[in-house]
């Protein structure tokens, strides 16, 4: 199956970022959603009691609130770090990360993307399951743990020899 190739406005830094990596990339921003999306839950609930007020008391329906805020706005702060890995939207501090990271692992003669016990069939499907999963959250969560080769970028970029390439 050939990859799509999509055009980005951005350079493109990792086709299926490992889940570790687009949580370590989180900026500032982006922590910031997180939060105003499990308060957010919540005070709707408390706002919506007001206009229409219950007879009963909330305090299960606040925290639920609360709980489905925290996933909600986890997910948000996640979809967006990963735009930034596919190029959709500004990434220069996140490209100069990945470049300095992956240099030194390059450096180090270490595997750019890490090593997997998985065989390599397990690793493709990973992959193929991963890819894009963050355009589908609202469906079905779903997230790489997968330590693969399958990430759309020239290695040669990180200073990795071809020799290393074909190993």
């Amino acid at each position: 199956m050939p990859n799509k190739v999509v055009t980005t406005p951005y350079p493109l830094i990792d086709a299926d970022p490992h889940a570790f990596r687009v949580v370590c990339y989180f900026r500032s921003s982006d922590y910031a959603t997180w939060a105003a999306g499990t308060a957010a839950f919540p005070a709707a609930l408390y706002f919506w009691d007001m206009a229409d007020p219950a007879k009963v008391r909330l305090r299960t329906s606040f925290r639920l609130g609360g709980f489905l805020g925290f996933l909600g706005g986890f997910l948000l702060a996640y979809q967006r770090s990963s735009f930034r890995f596919w190029g959709w939207s500004e990434n220069k501090r996140e490209e100069d990360l990945d470049l300095a990271e992956l240099s030194q692992r390059a450096a180090e003669g270490k595997p750019l993307y890490g090593t997997s016990s998985q065989p390599e069939w397990v690793q493709g499907t990973a992959y193929r399951n991963s890819a894009w999963s963050q355009l589908k959250f609202h469906a079905f969560p779903m997230f790489n743990f997968v330590n693969h080769q399958h990430h759309g970028t020239d290695a040669a970029k990180y200073g990795v020899k071809e020799k290393e390439l074909s190993d």
